[in-house]
């Protein structure tokens, strides 16, 4: 199992609920070392290996799937539950 526990967003964007504007994601568990990963890297993961699973750390701990912006631009989401913003903006921010 991998954990995503918090994000890193771009430059000026700390503050912003905008999926497009996280940078990296910290994973931790099944991986040869936790750390920073970037959102393009993480959907490059997903697509790559579909049987593997990333959960946010955040009750009730949604499943991460791999998205393509309308610009093309990869970056990852929570899967939809009765949040009112995506889980993973709701992780502790660096």
């Amino acid at each position: 199992m991998i954990k995503a526990t918090k994000i890193k967003m771009k430059p000026g964007c700390g503050s912003s609920n905008n999926l497009l504007e996280i940078d990296k994601i910290y994973l931790v568990g099944d991986l040869k070392e936790d750390g920073y990963f970037y959102k393009s890297d993480i959907y490059d993961f997903l697509k790559n290996n579909p049987y593997s699973t990333i959960e946010v750390n955040i009750y009730p701990y949604p499943k991460v799937e791999p998205v393509i912006s309308q610009n093309g631009e990869k970056y990852v989401r929570s899967k939809a539950n009765s949040t009112y913003i995506d889980n993973l903006l709701n992780l502790p921010r660096e």
